[in-house]
Formats: C-alpha cells, sequence, structure tokens
C-alpha cells in the first residue's frame, strides 16, 4: 500500500514538473467574512493535507476582524490554519460611501502582504466588495489569480463586482453547468474553467446524520424540536437600501405573528446595514422570548441548525444553495438573489407590501420536507479543485487570452481538467436481478452492476442503496457527474411520488413502497420511478427508433408482456398509472389462464412464461425434441428450448409460437384501432420472432387507414436501463415529462 502510495505521489509530482511546478506551488487564500469562510475552509484543509505539492498562506481581512459581526477571524484559528496576515479595511459606517473607502484602504494595504508573501496563485472568492480590492491588486501585481463561484447570476451590484472579477481572474471553478455556459459566453478560455461544484457541498453532504440536537438546544433553548423553528438571515440591497429595511421590517412583523422560536442572526456589513440593526431594536428582537439573535454561529453548527428546521426566511444565498442540500423549505426574499439557480424547496416573495403575503409563505413553507437537491454541488468539489491546481503551468504566458465569438460548439473541458460527463443512475428492478448502471447523455452504459433480486422488502431496499452508493462513488472516478437516480421496477407505479402503488407476482414484497424518499435521503439526489414498459418507451424516445417520432407504441416481450404508449411526444400514465398495460389486452374470452387472474390476456400467450409453460406441455408429452436437441435431466425446460425446436422443424412448437405471434399481433391492431400510432417498436428478447406474425396479423385484420402503421425490432441493447436513464436525462435537459 506505501509502495502505491508513494508511486501515485511520483507521478503527481512528474504532472506538477512538467507543468513548469519544480516546487511547490504557493497558494495565498484570502478570506473576507464568515461567508466566504465556509467556501473557503475545505479547499484550506485540503491544501494543508498535501504539503509536499502546496504551501498555504492565509490572509484575513474585512468584517472578520470586527467584533461587531462576532470577530469570526478566531474560527479560522480553531480550524488550526495559521493567518500569516490581518489587514483591518473596513471602514465604518455602513453606507455606500464606507464601502468605497473600504475597497480603498484595502488597495492601499494589499500590495505590501503580497511583495512579503510572493503566492504563485491567490484564490478569491464570490462578489464581496472585498474581493474585488484582492483581485485588482493580485493582478495589477502580476499574480495568478483562481476565482471560485464566477459566472452565477444574482440580483444586485454583487452580479457586477462578481463578473468584475472574473475578467481578472485567471482561472476559474464554477459550481452549476448554467454558470459554466455564462463564463463562456463571457469570453474566458474554455480550458481555464473547472465545473467542480461548490466547496461546502464536500462537507454539508456529510453532515446531517450527526449529532445535532445538543446544537439546536444551545442556539435556541431546551425545550425546541426539530422542524419546529426557523432560521432568518436577510441582509440588505445595496442598490435599493430603502426597500430592503421595509422588507426586513416586514418579516420581523410576520415572524412575531406566526409564533416559532426564530434564530435571527446578524445582517452583513453592507450599506444599510446600521439600519437593519435599528429595525431589529425598536420591535425587540433581542430581547423577545421567541427570538434568538446572533452575531456569527460557526458553519458546522450552521448547517446542523438549517438542516433540521422547519424553514428558512431571508435573502442570503445560503438559502438558495447550501439549504437545498437538505430539502429544508425557504423563502426567499426580494430580489438580492434574482437569477439564481434554486430547488423546488425555495419558494420567492420577490415583493411584499404587507407583512400578509411573508406570513402566507411561511404557512405554507414551514414544517414541509423537500427532495434533496444537488444542484450546487456532489460532495467532490476539493479533490477536483486540487487536481485542477496541479494542472496550472506556472510557465504559460500570465497575460489571459479571451475568447471573442463564436463561441465553440464543445464546451466541454480539456480530459486533464477532469473532463466530466452527465450521467444518470439507472436501477432496473427485474424479477430476476437488480441492475445498476452509470448511463451517459449519449446512451452509453458507462459501468453496471448486477446482483439477484433479494425476496424481501428490507433487503432489497437495502441492496438498491448499497448498489447506488458503490456506483456514485464509482462516478467521480470515470469521470461522470451523476444528475439523478431513475429507477424501473415492473408493477402498477405513480411516478409523481416515486410510490410503487403495487407489483406483478414476479416481484414480492413489492405494493405500496416509497422508492423516492429513501435514495433521495441516502445519496442526495433527485430521484424517478416508473414502471419498467414505460422506461422502455422513454428510451426509445431517447435513443431508439422513437427518437423525434410524435405518436408511437413500445411492446415489451420478456418474462412477461409490458408496453409504453406516447403521444404526440408525450408519455400516457393514464388517471390511475394503469394506461400501457398492453400486456393485459384480451384477445380470447376463452384463452389460457393469466398471472393477473383473467383469461385470453396476449401475456397468457405471448409472454417467456406462457412460451415456457407450453414447453413443457409438450416437453411431458415427448413431443418437444427433435434430432439435434437435448435437455439434460436437471435442466428446467423454457422457452428458449421451445423456440430451438420450432426452429429444427418441430411442427408443433411452430404451431405454439404462431399462436402467441397472433395473439400479439390482434393485440397491436387493437392498439392501432385505439391510438392509431405511426411507429410499433418490438422490445424485447422475443421481438425479433414474433415481428413477422404481427405484420402479417395487420394486413390481414386492421382498417386499411391504419395498415401503413412501422412495425420494427428495437435496436437497443438494453432498454430497461436506458429507460431510467431517461427519467432523469429528460428532466434535466428540460423535456417535459
Amino acid at each position: 500500500e506505501v509502495y502505491f502510495k508513494n508511486l501515485s505521489k511520483q507521478k503527481q509530482k512528474e504532472v506538477m514538473e512538467k507543468n513548469g511546478n519544480n516546487h511547490k506551488l504557493r497558494v495565498c487564500v484570502a478570506t473576507c467574512n464568515r461567508a466566504d469562510y465556509s467556501k473557503l475552509a475545505p479547499i484550506m484543509f485540503g491544501i494543508k493535507a498535501e504539503p509536499q505539492f502546496f504551501e498555504l498562506d492565509v490572509v484575513v481581512l474585512g468584517s472578520h476582524l470586527i467584533d461587531d459581526y462576532g470577530n469570526t477571524y478566531r474560527m479560522i484559528e480553531q480550524d488550526d490554519f495559521d493567518i500569516h496576515t490581518r489587514l483591518h479595511t473596513i471602514v465604518r459606517g455602513e453606507d455606500e460611501a464606507a464601502m468605497v473607502e473600504s475597497v480603498g484602504l484595502a488597495l492601499v494595504k494589499l500590495p505590501d502582504v503580497l511583495n512579503r508573501l510572493k503566492p504563485d496563485i491567490m484564490i478569491v472568492h464570490g462578489d464581496r466588495f472585498d474581493a474585488l480590492a484582492l483581485a485588482t491588486s493580485a493582478a495589477l501585481m502580476n499574480i495568478r489569480i483562481l476565482h471560485i463561484e464566477g459566472g452565477e447570476v444574482s440580483g444586485t451590484i454583487d452580479d457586477s463586482i462578481r463578473h468584475a472579477i472574473t475578467k481578472l481572474a485567471h482561472y476559474h471553478v464554477c459550481c452549476t453547468r448554467s454558470a459554466e455556459q455564462h463564463l463562456i459566453a463571457m469570453c474566458e478560455d474554455h480550458d481555464r474553467i473547472l465545473l467542480a461544484g461548490c466547496p461546502s457541498y464536500d462537507k454539508l453532504l456529510s453532515a446531517k446524520n450527526k449529532d445535532y440536537m445538543s446544537i439546536i438546544h444551545m442556539w435556541l433553548g431546551e425545550d425546541v424540536k426539530t422542524r419546529d423553528y426557523i432560521v432568518a438571515l436577510q441582509h440588505p440591497v445595496t442598490t435599493d437600501i430603502k426597500h430592503s429595511i421595509k422588507m426586513f421590517e416586514l418579516t420581523l412583523d410576520a415572524l412575531i405573528s406566526f409564533n416559532k422560536r426564530t434564530l435571527v442572526l446578524f445582517p452583513n456589513v453592507d450599506a444599510g446595514n446600521k439600519e437593519m440593526v435599528r429595525v431589529m431594536r425598536k420591535k425587540g428582537i433581542e430581547h423577545h422570548p421567541n427570538f434568538r439573535a446572533v452575531k456569527h454561529v460557526p458553519f458546522d453548527q450552521f448547517i446542523q441548525l438549517v438542516a433540521h428546521a422547519g424553514c428558512m426566511i431571508g435573502n442570503s444565498s445560503c438559502g438558495v444553495r447550501e439549504v437545498g442540500a437538505f430539502g429544508t423549505p425557504v423563502i426567499n426574499l426580494g430580489t438580492r438573489q434574482t437569477g439564481r439557480e434554486t430547488g423546488e424547496n425555495v419558494l420567492h416573495v420577490r415583493d411584499a407590501d404587507t407583512q400578509d403575503k411573508i406570513l402566507h409563505a411561511l404557512q405554507l413553507q414551514f414544517g414541509k420536507q423537500y427532495p434533496c437537491s444537488k444542484i450546487y454541488g456532489d460532495g467532490n468539489a476539493v479533490p477536483r479543485i486540487l487536481k485542477f491546481l496541479k494542472s496550472i503551468n506556472l510557465k504559460e504566458p500570465l497575460q489571459k487570452k479571451f475568447c471573442f465569438p463564436p463561441v465553440k460548439d464543445n464546451i466541454s473541458q480539456d480530459i486533464d481538467h477532469i473532463l466530466e460527463t452527465q450521467s444518470a443512475l439507472a436501477v432496473d428492478l427485474g424479477g430476476t436481478n437488480l441492475r445498476v448502471a452509470i448511463v451517459s447523455m449519449k446512451g452509453e452504459i458507462v459501468k453496471k452492476y448486477t446482483q439477484l433480486n433479494p425476496k424481501t422488502y428490507e433487503d432489497r431496499l437495502e441492496l438498491i442503496l448499497k448498489m447506488c452508493i458503490e456506483a456514485a462513488s464509482e462516478a467521480v472516478n470515470v469521470n461522470c457527474r451523476i444528475l439523478g437516480v431513475g429507477i424501473s421496477t415492473g408493477g402498477r407505479v405513480n411516478p409523481r411520488e416515486g410510490i410503487v402503488l403495487h407489483s406483478t407476482k414476479l416481484i414480492q414484497e413489492w405494493s405500496s413502497v416509497d422508492l423516492r424518499t429513501p435514495i433521495s435521503d441516502a445519496l442526495h439526489l433527485p430521484v424517478w420511478v416508473d414502471n419498467d414498459g414505460n422506461c422502455a418507451a422513454l428510451a426509445e424516445r431517447k435513443f431508439g427508433h422513437g427518437k423525434g417520432v410524435e405518436n408511437f407504441v413500445t411492446l415489451i416481450t420478456g418474462t412477461g408482456i409490458g408496453g409504453g404508449i406516447v403521444h404526440q411526444h408525450e408519455l400516457i400514465h393514464g388517471s390511475s398509472f394503469c394506461a400501457a398495460e398492453l400486456g393485459h389486452i384480451v384477445v380470447s374470452l376463452d384463452g389460457p389462464e393469466c398471472l393477473c387472474g383473467s383469461q385470453g390476456c396476449i401475456e397468457a400467450y405471448a409472454s417467456g412464461i406462457a412460451l415456457q409453460r407450453e414447453a413443457k406441455k409438450l416437453h411431458d408429452e415427448d413431443l418437444l425434441l427433435v434430432e439435434g436437441m437435448s435437455v439434460k435431466e436437471e435442466e428446467v425446460v423454457s422457452a428458449a428450448h421451445l423456440i430451438e425446436a420450432a426452429k429444427l422443424g418441430n411442427t408443433k412448437a411452430d404451431s405454439v409460437l404462431r399462436t402467441a405471434g397472433t395473439a400479439l399481433g390482434l393485440g397491436v391492431v387493437n392498439i392501432l384501432h385505439t391510438m392509431n400510432p405511426s411507429l410499433v417498436i418490438l422490445s424485447g428478447v422475443l421481438a425479433s420472432h414474433y415481428v413477422n406474425t404481427v405484420k402479417d396479423m395487420i394486413n390481414r385484420q386492421a382498417l386499411s387507414s391504419v395498415k401503413t402503421v412501422d412495425v420494427v425490432v428495437s435496436n437497443l441493447a438494453d432498454p430497461a436501463l436506458l429507460g431510467a436513464a431517461s427519467l432523469v436525462l429528460d428532466y434535466t435537459t428540460r423535456r417535459i415529462y
């Protein structure tokens, strides 16, 4: 183990030397306030953990050093980081002029610090005015800049500052695909953009299961329960201070009326801060029995507080970004975060003339639990950022190059900068096997895992979680970004709730099963669930013969008979989610008994189980085997033996297959007369044996107006997994589902 670790380190060292980094990369991380430290700290820990590659210098400035904001530099010391320099850069006044003066003071003080440190690269975060001073100083002193969280859009002066830092920065680490697109549209070099996710998510996604009750009791009181309190965090909007003060006043009035225990954090140092504090004191918030007003909460504890809150309210970016990782309801007030990507847990109150609108939003949101969202990260940002840092070539010219329009069609990164493929985790729950696969946006199965499907509910769910977690971990190694989990299962499914209502006899203990909640909670990913026949139709729509076809039907011919109907490009579920149970179309009133309890269903004639039943009958009567065939004593007679016998000239076996194909063909004729699709796709292992008989039945039995329908055999190798992946990939590319 030691040998291979040393070998890995040696290879990384060779890469750094090749890029001109034959000495340790000297990295300066400058942090201005409690919010940006929560994003920078995971990177700092990562840098500190690899002293063979990096030297870390920490510079602290801004509101970290002000008593009114909790002297938050102490948490940096508590994290065991050596602070190289403390710079007092905030000019008190809390108005627009004070912000400008603070930038000027920082510009005066920073050159001396940077001259002494001589860093190879400076890491700057976000969109604060302090960060603009840092980026300006480093750029003018020919120091490379790595900007974290560029390309995002909000609704205040922060946008302008963020984009100004982007223009000064040499390298960019962004959190979302949209942010990456924005950076490219701003003419930044594609090869210097890393889509890594938000570094704070590396800590968030491992935090929720830790002890939290003691933290809740410490900050809110011993009598407070989980999901029964509110966290409020509201900042001034510097482009409209007067309106933001009014909004804050209405928010406090609504919270007082709502009468729930509330933790209120003091606003940040922006212009308008003083007026907001006055409003708090005027309303007696610091002495109100339902409120706890604090200047600062350590990030580890703040995570636990928002993760288990009944609601978060305010206009902090934390509400629309980090809190989504826990599914906690959020009420976003005003315009400060306009343009941010948000999960379904966020309810926006853009404007409020009275407290009633905010109070109504509290009544709607409080106590809900939403699916966990990973829009801003998957918990693996720091390893990507460290690899990106190691790849920086110090021999490259310092002067930035801009990629002016037209923007390249191919927006992917170079493989050395961790090229990642948007992908889905696909789960296929069959009667025999349970399969999980990583499926790319192009339909490539990157990695597949197969296990026998357990017989009990508990064992099955445990195995699904275990296989999904293993696949999600492997996705990082194969450079795949998992967007969500899609599950294909037999039986009737409510896709809106992610619940298996009841299943076929092939899958035991699989009725009234909520699949979405436990898997989403465990993986922090959105989860979609649907019937296997519907998934096969989705696979054809995205990857197969159904691509671009407005109306088509897919029939699965396997152990059972299933299917899916696509009408006007959309999948049909029906009023009780029972549409497209095509295997249970009755084609004979006195036919063989079906597993559903009825008689004469297509499935009773043409399914693998039906063919196996007929094969056993022939075998018991010594009418199955012909010359060239043999069945071992312990071997189970199957549909495959029937098909083999028919190919070798067994007329009895051939008659069974023709009867099965005829039953399927009659069912297809009924479908044509009901739905009038332009295409019928036969999928599954038996499709090729039935296709000619089905076409013949259409010619003989169908109305002339539908005889022009195309009947084809699917060319997809694994429609169940591809369909499960389509549940995720169609949604994330904004297809309506």
